[in-house]
């Protein structure tokens, strides 16, 4: 739940150190704890700054961002889904970012205007048991899973902040209509979990065939789990299909940064070669560095073997229709 207040450790002070009496940097962050905790833990021992954060799910604080206002106490966002920082973009919340900061990943993945900075991306992908299905038989396309010898096979999470871009990118790509008669088809086929985490879950146990999920929960399952305990395997979608999706995880400085300079530290460090390369291996992260040259953990598919739809970031907007179209598929 959104609300949780996390203060950073203390760590060494570095030869950048800031003054111990410096207010500390107020993180929101809707990017997976374990993560975070590990780049605050080594922003504070490189800098000596003190961080500490806001967190809960990507919608969520992206409501409380635009609640607050002027009035926010926030100094960076970091967010799973670009969708989020489109939309504080549009409403003018977010400073620009150092020009320094945004040359570090390529323009494609960050705002058309500089006002955030995309960090790591992942890729939409299939989950699915081959004592269920074989490779074979699964589906060239994601609209597919919307047809009726789909039923009962395939797990959804649709409540869960990255199911929404998927459904914003269908938006863009098919339009309103075909992505709700997408939607209802899913609604008669589906089972539903309530994140991504169940339904990769319920897939490697046997639960159901086949899930729609990101693939930083498949890789972060076969690690907890081992070769071993991995039932299941992953399904790229080729040739632009929607269901090859490449999400951005980006980071912006709030206008109502209390320290700025601190604050545009913060998202540079973001996308640093340190900063990249600690999370490539993490083995707690499964995403794509975005920093050229810093290679992702090997588990993951090459990032330039992708085929994801040719979306940018501004066409694949703020999800501003992508709930109304769930709820009215009975999704949510």
């Amino acid at each position: 739940m959104f609300g949780t207040l996390v203060a950073g450790a203390s760590f060494a002070l570095a030869g950048t150190a800031q003054a111990a009496s410096s207010a500390p940097l107020t993180l929101y962050s809707a990017q997976h704890g374990q993560l975070v905790k590990l780049l605050v833990a080594d922003f504070q021992k490189m800098t000596g700054a003190k961080v500490q954060v806001h967190s809960g799910e990507g919608p969520e604080v992206a409501a409380q961002l635009l609640a607050e206002g002027a009035h926010s106490p926030a100094d960076v966002y970091f967010t799973e889904n670009s969708p989020e920082l489109m939309l504080l973009e549009e409403k003018g919340l977010l400073a620009k970012l150092d020009a320094s900061t945004m040359k570090q990943v390529p323009a494609r993945y960050s705002s058309p205007e500089d006002a955030w900075v995309g960090v790591v991306a992942r890729e939409n992908v299939l989950a699915y048991n081959p004592s269920m299905v074989q490779a074979s038989q699964l589906p060239a396309s994601l609209m597919d899973l919307a047809k009726p010898e789909w039923r009962d096979k395939v797990a959804i999470a649709p409540a869960d902040g990255d199911f929404l871009p998927l459904v914003s990118a269908l938006v863009a790509l098919k339009g309103r209509d075909e992505t709700l008669s997408w939607l209802k088809g899913l609604k008669a086929n589906a089972k539903i979990y309530d994140d991504d985490e169940g339904a990769v879950a319920a897939v490697n146990s046997g639960a159901v065939a086949t899930g729609v999920i990101n693939n930083y929960y498949w890789a972060r399952l076969h690690a907890e789990m081992g070769d071993k305990g991995t039932h299941s395997a992953i399904y790229h979608f080729a040739n632009g299909d929607v269901g090859a999706l490449v999400n951005v995880s980006g980071a912006a400085v709030l206008k109502t940064a209390h320290d700025p300079a601190l604050a545009q530290k913060f998202v540079a460090y973001l996308v640093s070669k340190r900063a990249q390369e600690l999370m490539a291996k993490s083995k707690i992260d499964f995403e794509y560095p975005l920093h050229a040259g810093v290679s992702p953990d090997p588990l993951l598919k090459p990032f330039k073997q992708l085929q994801p739809p040719p979306l940018t970031m501004q066409q694949l907007g703020d999800d501003s229709q992508a709930g109304d179209l769930l709820r009215e598929a009975g999704l949510l």
